[in-house]
């Protein structure tokens, strides 16, 4: 439906897409990747006005999250920006917000054995301004991080498989003819560290080996 050719470079500034309706009251969405309209594989931003408060529903293959601003709650706690979590298949949640929220949210993605519940605090990267490396998250070929980088190549470091996705939290990147701005979601599946630069200051999530 949206994007699920993952033979295809896909580059997408968010900043740029409109925000749609989603099926409950003062939940809105930036799709990025979809299967079917309201099931499937799914990427997308999420912002959750004030007060908002999204039915209950279940994670047939998972759901991942980042909680980029404002602070998402659910029967499980409430969760500030850098917080990042993994709900696994089989298990459900009623999502709300009481100040409002915006995610990076990512749905129906899971191998089906993947049955950790995962939730972290990064706030020992988020909130610091030196490069720094935390992964959030290993399964199989699958892993995920947050990267700060200030003005090198931290990625010609890392163990990474073609297929690499990543999502902009603040500042620029470079990546051979793309400008990644905050905001920008990149997947590539021949990615090449050597085509990535960062001039000055670049904060990161980034997930190699799985799309």
């Amino acid at each position: 439906m949206l994007n699920m050719d993952f033979a295809q470079t896909v580059f997408i500034d968010t900043n740029q897409e409109e925000w749609i309706g989603s099926p409950m009251t003062g939940v809105f969405r930036k799709p990025l990747a979809r299967e079917e309209a309201e099931r499937g594989h799914a990427t997308s931003i999420v912002q959750y006005q004030p007060k908002s408060v999204f039915r209950p529903h279940p994670h047939p293959l998972g759901e991942e999250i980042l909680v980029l601003n404002g602070v998402f709650s659910d029967e499980s706690g409430d969760f500030k920006a850098g917080s990042y979590f993994r709900n696994p298949p089989g298990t459900s949640h009623a999502p709300h917000s009481d100040e409002g929220c915006l995610l990076l949210v990512k749905l129906h993605q899971f191998h089906p054995s993947d049955l950790n519940q995962v939730t972290l605090d990064t706030s020992s990267i988020w909130y610091q301004q030196e490069s720094s490396i935390l992964p959030l998250y290993q399964y199989g070929e699958e892993r995920v991080y947050l990267v700060r980088m200030t003005g090198e190549n931290t990625l010609t470091t890392f163990a990474l498989s073609q297929a690499v996705e990543i999502f902009v939290i603040s500042g620029l990147a470079n990546y051979g003819e793309y400008k990644l701005p905050a905001g920008a979601w990149f997947r590539e599946p021949s990615f090449s560290p050597e085509e990535w630069r960062v001039d000055d200051e670049c904060f990161i999530w980034l997930k190699t080996g799985h799309f």
